[in-house]
């Protein structure tokens, strides 16, 4: 177990740097984390570049040309004294039509199977909750969504697939996402969505952002809100 007190700076190469704010996912580091970042951001000092929060830390992008390893930390270092509680960079609430099941959703009975609960009481558990998108990663537009309910959290599989439909609805472990492209992958398959999650015309192109609050809506195959 790490001793040291919270945040850590870490080299990343020659042009990043990581502050970590602890080992877990867990909601309240995920909540500080999404609002230091939102500082940085809003005190962005020129040199800096990309700035990408994670679940538990910020991956922060400089130009050493301009910028030195100290100068950079120093500029950090001056920001945690001004965070408060705010919840990070992004507020909104978006809704997620899913069709969960059969062709959609190939993995839905394995889900079902795996915790002794029907497959409706999965789709039910899915869409009760309101997820916090943590952070994104893995392909452009993928996002990492925070408070899955404890009874679906489920392992990914143990042989990844070699294809998974854009628009696919996973779980792994404690955490839900979505496939914005047809790509390998891993997570548990449970549900379809048509809604796209990156357009590369538009600004920004990803259409979530870390912070955002998410919902999904079932969706019965070919109609509308699943009947309840």
């Amino acid at each position: 177990m790490n001793t040291e007190p919270w945040p850590v700076y870490r080299a990343v190469g020659d042009a990043a740097f990581l502050v970590e704010f602890g080992e877990a996912i867990d909601p309240a580091i995920s909540r500080r984390v999404l609002a230091y970042a939102q500082q940085l951001e809003q005190a962005r000092l020129p040199g800096v570049g990309d700035i990408v929060p994670t679940y538990r830390s910020i991956l922060i992008h400089y130009d050493p040309l301009v910028l030195s390893w100290e100068a950079v930390v120093d500029w950090v270092r001056t920001q945690p004294a001004s965070i408060g509680p705010q919840p990070g960079a992004s507020s909104r609430r978006i809704e997620i039509p899913v069709v969960y099941g059969g062709e959609s959703g190939p993995d839905l009975d394995f889900v079902a199977r795996a915790h002794d609960i029907p497959p409706e009481e999965v789709v039910r558990l899915h869409s009760s909750v309101e997820y916090i998108v943590h952070m994104m990663g893995f392909m452009p537009g993928f996002p990492y969504l925070g408070g899955l309910p404890p009874q679906l959290e489920t392992p990914r599989l143990e042989t990844p697939r070699t294809r998974v439909p854009a628009g696919s609805v996973g779980l792994a472990g404690k955490q839900t996402g979505i496939y914005p492209f047809d790509s390998p992958g891993g997570w548990r398959i449970i549900g379809h969505t048509y809604v796209k999650l990156f357009d590369p015309a538009l600004d920004p192109p990803t259409l979530l952002a870390p912070g955002d609050r998410v919902r999904f809506a079932p969706l019965v195959p070919g109609g509308g809100p699943r009947g309840d």
